[in-house]
């Protein structure tokens, strides 16, 4: 667990270094040069630094241990991390749109500067390998936070690619004389707020979920309820609930057992349960088994008859 987060919080740290680094670049290069859609991108990258500092907050939270307060641990913090992420590419990308828009009611803007394009190839490498180390160590130490950041990374990545496609192409207009061209840069910008936007909301819309206490689907609860079958006592599972808490699983399960054992005798099979599942399935860390009386159908049906 503890190498868990020492992963996470290094990668974290590197994305902080070098978006800082990237948003100071395309911040004074888009200024010198004269591109709308560079300084746009400069401020996705401003973006991906304060995202970065948020998912650093929230690993170091939902490292801790459960507590009194928390008796299903800090795993959520992962998930407020991942939300104050997708905010912030909201706004971000509402403000590119909005700066971007302005273009088309002022003056012809003009081409930038070739030095803009220097700066826009080396943001797209450099943001795709940042993308591709995050994103596999995020599916490798299960970390939805870090995936978070992982898409900040590649949506800072696509709208490069789409700067650049209008940096170049308002530097073409300007050389050949197609006036119309030049207006390809603030487009670019446009269509940058647009990606922006996008990812921010469905980063949102996932950790909202999680957050709401939405239970997993139950084609991904089969394996759980087929361990749990397995188990010497029961017989019969009467519901298995399982919902995401951070980068873990918090499993609530009722198992019907013979009505004629003891308290001790059920309570074994309890544990039984618990001990398969946290055992059997790497993701679950939480376990709560509450013991029912097995009754058959036929049971049931005289137990109504009787009431």
């Amino acid at each position: 667990m503890e190498s868990r987060f020492k992963e996470a919080e290094f990668a974290t740290w590197v994305g902080i270094i070098v978006n800082g680094l990237l948003a100071l670049m395309k911040g004074v290069i888009g200024w010198l040069s004269g591109s709308r859609a560079l300084i746009a991108d400069a401020a996705h990258s401003a973006s991906d630094v304060a995202g970065s500092i948020a998912v650093l907050a929230g690993l170091r939270t939902a490292k801790k241990p459960p507590d009194a307060d928390h008796p299903y641990g800090h795993g959520k913090a992962e998930n407020v991390a991942t939300i104050i992420v997708a905010i912030l590419l909201i706004v971000v990308g509402v403000e590119i749109a909005i700066s971007s828009t302005k273009v088309f009611v002022g003056e012809m803007p003009s081409a930038p500067k070739g030095i803009a394009l220097v700066a826009i190839i080396a943001s797209i490498i450099i943001k795709e390998v940042l993308f591709q180390y995050k994103y596999r160590l995020a599916k490798k130490i299960n970390s939805s936070a870090l995936l978070a950041e992982a898409w900040h990374h590649r949506s800072d990545a696509l709208s490069s690619i789409a700067a650049f496609i209008g940096v170049f192409g308002a530097m073409v207009g300007q050389h050949f004389n197609y006036p119309i061209l030049v207006y390809l840069d603030p487009v670019a910008g446009l269509i940058v707020s647009l990606i922006v936007i996008k990812i921010g909301f469905s980063l949102a819309k996932e950790s909202s979920s999680i957050m709401m206490e939405q239970v997993l689907d139950p084609e991904k609860t089969k394996p759980f309820i087929r361990t749990v079958s397995k188990i010497e006592g029961v017989k019969r599972i009467d519901e298995l609930l399982a919902r995401t808490h951070g980068h873990y699983i918090v499993v609530d399960i009722k198992v019907g057992v013979d009505p004629n054992l003891s308290v001790e005798e059920g309570h074994r099979i309890s544990k039984r349960v618990k001990k398969a599942l946290l055992a059997n399935h790497n993701h679950i860390k939480r376990v709560f088994v509450h013991i029912n009386p097995y009754q058959t159908e036929g049971d049931l049906n005289r137990q109504e008859r009787i009431n």
